[in-house]
């Protein structure tokens, strides 16, 4: 039974939201209604746990012995308790996150109306199989309780572009040579789509998310648009919106091939506004390369798929982040027999893949063993190295054979942090655009990128789902995949990079992104230390 909505804000914004569905969408208001109980239900059960873990305001009042207690102080409550998420922040100063509640709870119930979108008959290639499987994870980012948040937007720009859609528009603009910055990515897109205009002489063309041209370049930049320095085409191409929004899968090129756009969307999804910085563009290519290099030369290589950016450019005008764009490439080809499955959509599916390795209890450790073989290993080794990468359920793509965990795509080098003195030990210089933020000389900060996306988010929450769907106790759980952290070191215990590594991973304390904290200050990446599974289990 889903929980009825408070009366109050919470009201109002679904007030709002069901009048943009009565005049757009008229069929999604009865299901819209329906969904509001369990969508506030929902965000206020994620907001709860994470006031909890990150011990915010009266954390104990708020737990009350209710929650169900996980690996690295995870709490998982069975209610919210409240009508409105906002409520939990009875206390606190911040208005800015109560809105932001709102909307993602508002922004939940249309996705959780509207349903899954499907593939068409002609759209069965694994980049569009893999769209529809992470529709699977409606509420978004596993822990964050804004994963739905799309403040900026209105309810007829959800039904437009989100992911549930199933479809939206890349627009173009023609920037003028000297207000551009990086590879020309307008010619790239008009080799692979040859009916897109050629821009006016002097001119690049730049594409970018219709909506950010309606809605962000044509009042933002009057000043460039009315001296001629920027004009808005016409011209437009359709693609399929991701899991990420802002990041978009184009149609089949010239060649038959796909290609991702990574767009800046200058809306807030879980409290980052999604444009994208000049130093994004530049990096791309150059992390890409550097991290195709350390898993070419990893004895497990051929069993991590990092999906390149090869190209990226933007305009340095205003705050230089509004029409930014870089080309990802699409996913690798698949083998006969072998499924691709987004990070996010695996809690859900985890339970039935694992049974393919046995009943019960001791199928599910055994397939948790295999999982984590798969995932921990390179990565792990490639901290060594110096490079943490971003490994969240929302940056990888396993894929099975036969339910058996058999590689890793891994995508998206925003988030990840590269150490420099490792990197140079190692012979590889660090060439970063100036200011970037995944340069770090913190070892501490590498290791938390890590242990907190690959331990924390990504095998936490699996073990999780291992554990209602089979029933594997969580202690049996998190020594297998100590086990597997022990044999990966094993071999390299020698160099001290790596004893370190070892034991700062296995510590007895862990630092957890604390994601409503950083919320909070406004500012960037904090951890809170939390009791770590992996401690004493050798």
């Amino acid at each position: 039974m889903t929980r009825s909505v408070g009366r109050g804000r919470l009201d109002a914004d679904a007030a709002r939201a069901e009048a943009g569905l009565a005049a757009h969408a008229g069929h999604l208001s009865g299901p819209f209604r329906d969904a509001l109980g369990e969508a506030a239900d929902t965000v206020g059960r994620r907001l709860r746990a994470a006031l909890v873990r990150e011990d915010i305001g009266d954390a104990r009042a708020r737990n009350a012995g209710l929650g169900r207690r996980h690996g690295f102080d995870r709490v998982e409550f069975g209610a919210a308790g409240v009508g409105d998420p906002a409520d939990l922040l009875a206390g606190l100063d911040a208005p800015g996150l109560a809105a932001e509640l709102r909307d993602a709870v508002v922004n939940l119930a249309v996705a959780l109306a509207r349903g899954p979108s499907r593939a068409g008959p002609d759209q069965v290639g694994p980049d569009e199989a893999a769209i529809t499987a992470e529709q699977i994870a409606v509420a978004g980012h596993n822990l964050h309780p804004c994963g739905r948040t799309r403040l900026g937007w209105d309810t007829a720009d959800v039904l437009a572009h989100d992911v549930e859609s199933g479809h939206t528009r890349v627009g173009f603009v023609a920037v003028r040579d000297d207000g551009h910055l990086g590879d020309d990515v307008g010619l790239l897109l008009r080799d692979w789509y040859p009916r897109l205009p050629a821009p006016p002489p002097g001119f690049r063309l730049q594409p970018v998310h219709a909506w950010q041209r309606d809605a962000v370049l044509s009042r933002r930049y009057r000043d460039l648009l009315d001296d001629g320095a920027l004009r808005l085409l016409d011209a437009e191409l359709d693609a399929v919106p991701t899991g990420a929004v802002r990041t978009v899968l184009l149609p089949p090129d010239a060649a038959g091939r796909r290609h991702y756009l990574k767009l800046s969307l200058d809306i807030l999804i879980t409290s980052t506004r999604r444009s994208i910085s000049v130093a994004s563009t530049r990096n791309g290519p150059v992390v890409s390369r550097l991290v195709r290099r350390l898993i070419d030369a990893d004895p497990d290589g051929h069993r991590l798929l990092p999906l390149a950016e090869t190209a990226g450019a933007a305009v340095p005008a205003g705050s230089g982040r509004d029409m930014s764009v870089i080309v990802r490439e699409a996913l690798p080809a698949l083998r006969p027999g072998e499924t691709v499955v987004p990070g996010g959509a695996l809690p859900a599916l985890a339970g039935r893949l694992a049974a393919v390795t046995g009943a019960g209890r001791d199928g599910a450790r055994a397939w948790l063993d295999a999982y984590a073989r798969l995932l921990l290993p390179p990565l792990l080794r490639l901290t060594r190295c110096g490079v943490a990468l971003e490994a969240h359920l929302q940056n990888c793509l396993p894929t099975f054979v036969d339910g058996r965990p058999h590689r890793m795509i891994v995508r998206d080098f925003a988030g990840l942090r590269l150490h420099a003195p490792r990197l140079a030990a190692a012979g590889h210089r660090l060439d970063l655009w100036p200011g970037s933020v995944i340069g770090t000389a913190d070892v501490g900060t590498l290791r938390a990128k890590i242990g907190y996306t690959a331990l924390q988010a990504h095998l936490g929450e699996v073990i999780i789902a291992l554990g209602r769907a089979h029933g594997l106790d969580e202690d049996t759980a998190w020594g297998t995949v100590r086990a597997v952290v022990d044999d990966t070191y094993a071999p390299l215990l020698a160099d001290p990079d790596a004893a370190a590594d070892h034991a700062a991973l296995t510590a007895p304390r862990a630092p957890h992104k604390a994601l409503v904290r950083m919320r909070l200050s406004g500012g960037g990446d904090l951890y809170v230390p939390v009791r770590n599974p992996l401690h004493g289990r050798a």
